[in-house]
């Protein structure tokens, strides 16, 4: 099985310990592509550092909406040149709202979504979106704020009704772990529906590990389980939606 894990927080700190042998053992085990996004500054630079060192890696740079009450203009300059100049960053993101936890503030959570939008129009790059608990807020900011702009919508929550008019908008959905999860009858109703030139895989790792491992980390080759767990939605194989979901990503973010 051929998989793009399109979402994978792999420079967490979580696989300081063992990140060559975790990174090892996907490769061999099938991972072709690793999307590594940010959350702040910090984690775009240790992301693009992986990226130089990985041919499979690639980055994204950009601010979750938990970090947005602290960034910088210089931080922004920093995105910027690196979406710019750096050939290994494909995206930015992740980006978004999150109403769930309001680490940071609504109105300043906004504020930096929207002036992502712009840069990710100026450079003329993907977005990755966070959407958890604001999905009106954003598809409103999308469609007023985010003409032009095109992406994810990682670890997709939303209904079968939003689906549609996110990819109306021209955006990708995609799926992680909890698609896998048996209680998700909505989100399989959801995955079942999506047509297969829209759908992605990703884990979020290491957060959000699928059966049948629940409570332990989570790291891309489980991206096979939300592989077989689609395919079997869609009646199709695993290495068939695996396949389909590797090139839609390599489209999205411009892999040759």
């Amino acid at each position: 099985m051929r998989l793009f894990d399109t979402h994978a927080h792999v420079n967490e700190e979580r696989f300081d310990n063992d990140r060559t042998e975790m990174l090892d053992a996907c490769f061999a085990a099938g991972v072709e592509y690793i999307m590594c996004p940010a959350v702040d500054r910090a984690t775009a630079e240790s992301a693009i550092a992986l990226a130089d060192q990985y041919e499979q890696i690639y980055a994204a740079v950009g601010v979750h909406p938990h970090e947005s009450k602290d960034v910088t203009e210089e931080d922004y300059e920093y995105f910027k040149d690196m979406a710019l100049h750096h050939d290994k960053v494909k995206a930015i993101g992740e980006i978004g709202l999150d109403y769930y936890y309001d680490f940071s503030d609504r109105e300043t959570q906004m504020k930096e979504f929207k002036r992502q939008l712009a840069l990710a129009r100026e450079v003329d790059l993907p977005i990755i979106i966070h959407d958890r608990d604001a999905h009106g807020d954003i598809l409103d900011t999308l469609r007023t704020y985010g003409k032009g702009n095109f992406g994810i919508f990682h670890c997709y929550s939303g209904s079968w009704e939003m689906a549609k008019e996110c990819m109306k908008l021209g955006y990708y959905i995609s799926f992680a772990g909890p698609v896998v999860f048996p209680k998700s009858t909505r989100l399989k109703e959801v995955a079942q529906q999506v047509p297969l030139d829209r759908i992605l895989i990703e884990t979020d790792s290491p957060y959000l590990t699928p059966p049948p491992f629940r409570g332990r980390r989570n790291d891309p080759t489980k991206t096979q389980f939300v592989a077989e767990e689609i395919a079997r939605l869609k009646g199709i194989t695993a290495d068939e939606l695996a396949e389909i979901a590797l090139e839609n990503g390599k489209r999205l973010f411009g892999i040759q």
